[in-house]
């Protein structure tokens, strides 16, 4: 139930960050599972109706679920992950000088996935060192800069990484890569290195008028890249039972399929995203007393870093209904992604986590 909560959870933050005014014609991309990781571990310390709105928006309410239902399922989550060779956890850092109620404490020491450190944050510049190199050895140097800056008052952080390289099964031979234009508005055109493939699972889902592109790691994760008619269409109706639908596209067929190769970064400061969501009290009066009784408010930012790769290779990733047609005439002898497209983007195929999901619109911001 949680992974179920998870996927409605990931289209929502989609359209929320796609929908902010300075992310139009800019990339989108972000970890749903590590988003909802690091906010389902403040739940373990949220009271009264700051815990109501923390499960609310994450949609665990949805499916009744209680706190131990959540911790066990991100326990069960972080240790299949772990097995598909991504690297995921949560880390928390806490003040020298601070004493967290022991509950909170004992709680996530029972997870092998979160560790708990001690820092000193009135020592700003060396408090940022410490959580940036924290990260960035987590990642593999992909997200190698999360915090800024840290206020010396700061007595709390907790943040959740998450890092996965996949490998195609068979890649794209780097000979047929050559340079192309990519279509960023009727008026705009970038160059990018344009890779080439040609046999592949895809489809046309005539309903919303999408090509969908299934590209299989060697493991059990995949891909999924969608370029549709109309992106604000296909954005309004997207939802997990479409992915179901995606997923179990398994006839390849012939055809020149020509992707970007590309290398993003993205950042958010998630606070006014998670209020519009309905987190409205965590900013302003969150009650956290099962983290401290002394403190009514210990939380300042959510920030989200991401960071995706994709070459001949596989893709590398970090971070810090309807039915579908299979209408042979809608299909093309060649797919070429070359104008703005959704990205889903990684998907574990049997329980469907979406751990990775965005839009690109320009391969070379």
């Amino acid at each position: 139930m949680v992974l179920s909560a998870n996927k409605e959870f990931a289209f929502r933050l989609y359209r929320e960050l796609s929908g902010l005014s300075d992310t139009r014609g800019k990339n989108v991309f972000f970890s749903p599972f590590c988003v909802s990781g690091i906010l389902a571990t403040l739940s373990i310390g949220a009271r009264e109706e700051t815990h109501q709105q923390i499960f609310n928006v994450l949609g665990f309410n949805n499916f009744q679920l209680s706190q131990t239902d959540v911790e066990e399922a991100f326990c069960r989550i972080v240790k299949s992950e772990q097995a598909q060779t991504i690297t995921s956890g949560t880390a928390v850092f806490v003040d020298n000088m601070f004493e967290p109620q022991p509950e909170f404490l004992d709680v996530l020491k029972q997870f092998s996935f979160v560790k708990v450190f001690s820092v000193d944050f009135t020592k700003a510049i060396d408090s940022v060192n410490t959580l940036n190199k924290y990260v960035s050895d987590k990642t593999n140097g992909r997200i190698n800069k999360l915090v800024d800056s840290l206020n010396s008052s700061t007595v709390l952080y907790l943040l959740n990484y998450i890092y996965y390289k996949g490998k195609w099964p068979i890649g794209f031979d780097p000979a047929l890569t050559k340079l192309d234009e990519f279509n960023v508005d009727e008026n705009n055109k970038v160059p990018v290195q344009m890779m080439k493939i040609e046999k592949h699972f895809y489809t046309f889902d005539e309903e919303i008028g999408t090509f969908v592109l299934h590209l299989p790691f060697s493991n059990s994760f995949s891909m999924l890249l969608l370029m549709p008619d109309n992106m604000t269409t296909l954005e309004n109706i997207i939802s997990p039972a479409h992915v179901t639908e995606w997923l179990n596209v398994t006839e390849s067929r012939d055809c020149g399929i020509y992707i970007p190769k590309f290398s993003i970064k993205t950042s958010y400061t998630l606070n006014d995203v998670l209020k519009e969501m309905g987190m409205t009290d965590m900013f302003d009066h969150a009650n956290l007393n099962g983290i401290s009784k002394n403190e009514r408010n210990l939380t300042s930012e959510v920030v989200h870093r991401a960071a995706l790769d994709v070459d001949e290779a596989g893709a590398t990733a970090a971070a810090a209904a309807g039915r579908v047609a299979f209408d042979s005439a809608c299909l093309k002898p060649a797919l070429k992604f070359n104008s703005p497209f959704i990205l889903m983007m990684i998907i574990e195929r049997r329980t469907e986590c979406i751990l990775f999901m965005g839009k690109i619109s320009n391969p070379n911001l």
